[in-house]
């Protein structure tokens, strides 16, 4: 292996968003035999440095689900946006749904009521972690809007007439998964439109081309790198096209069912350092020449 690339949430990083020493120490490792690494998250670009900063590591980040490639020194080397047309379908589907969206742009995010938006966190985080007090949840949900650049509008109408604009994700939420069946379906035949999920509660929607394995493997190439020679490893619907495309994709040992069956490697859990445990494997495996 040449190359290792990792999704974030519930993969690399832990249940308290932190990554453990045991997979630092195992990235650092593979770097040190020259194997690189490479960020693959549906998280915007500031929230995916946030947990690799505060653990000492930097790497070249893709980011919204492909949609946006950051080199190592922080340049943008790839964007992908959504058609403004497409999107507008998406939010007017998603209103009558009565489902909640964000708009991750190149100004940031957009959403239309803080005060819903804090609710709807609320909700998630406690479907997500119900054993956790609901003053913390709370105020991990107020947190996000420091951690991310969340602009408040009354209509998303405005979006479509800023020329400037560009969209690179729609992510919804909703706690009735019927309703993000629903939508799901309405959209299924949108050419252009990729839908994914990294969670049971959510729905995400991308260009069809900026999806995390197709991202990967354009980065790789600039590496001199054939996705032969690359890991991947992921937990969720959205990490699904870099675990087909890669040479050894590996699913999480907390990964849906269906990622798991889609991959020939399964680790141990984010909780238990599933990453560290992958890297160690294809490591000891290199090392005895199989």
């Amino acid at each position: 292996m040449k190359l290792i690339a990792t999704d974030l949430d519930g993969t690399l990083l832990n249940e308290e968003g932190e990554i453990s020493k045991e997979n630092v120490q195992a990235i650092k490792k593979a770097m040190d035999e020259e194997i690189e690494f490479v960020v693959a998250t549906g998280r915007s670009y500031d929230a995916a440095c946030k947990p690799l900063h505060a653990a000492g590591l930097s790497a070249p980040v893709i980011s919204l689900n492909g949609a946006n490639t950051f080199a190592l020194d922080q340049t943008m080397v790839q964007s992908i946006s959504m058609e403004k047309p497409v999107a507008k379908k998406i939010q007017q589907l998603a209103e009558q749904e009565d489902i909640y969206i964000e708009f991750f742009t190149n100004n940031g995010i957009y959403s239309k009521s803080r005060s819903y938006f804090v609710e709807v966190m609320v909700d998630v985080m406690k479907t997500a972690n119900p054993e956790v007090p609901e003053t913390k949840i709370r105020e991990d949900a107020k947190q996000r809007l420091q951690d991310e650049q969340v602009t408040f509008i009354e209509s998303f109408e405005a979006l479509y007439t800023m020329e400037d604009l560009e969209i690179y994700k729609i992510l919804g939420f909703s706690l009735e998964k019927e309703k993000l069946t629903h939508i799901h379906n309405q959209l299924a035949d949108e050419e252009t439109l990729a839908i994914t999920s990294s969670g049971a509660i959510n729905i995400e929607f991308n260009h069809v081309d900026a999806q995390k394995g197709l991202a990967l493997e354009t980065l790789a190439k600039g590496m001199g790198i054939d996705m032969q020679d690359v890991m991947t490893l992921g937990d969720n619907f959205n990490d699904a096209s870099m675990l087909q495309m890669a040479g050894r994709g590996v699913a999480m040992g907390n990964a849906e069912p269906e990622i798991k069956a889609m991959c020939d490697y399964t680790t141990k859990a984010n909780d238990e350092h599933g990453v560290a445990v992958a890297i160690d494997e294809m490591l000891n495996e290199v090392k005895a020449g199989k």
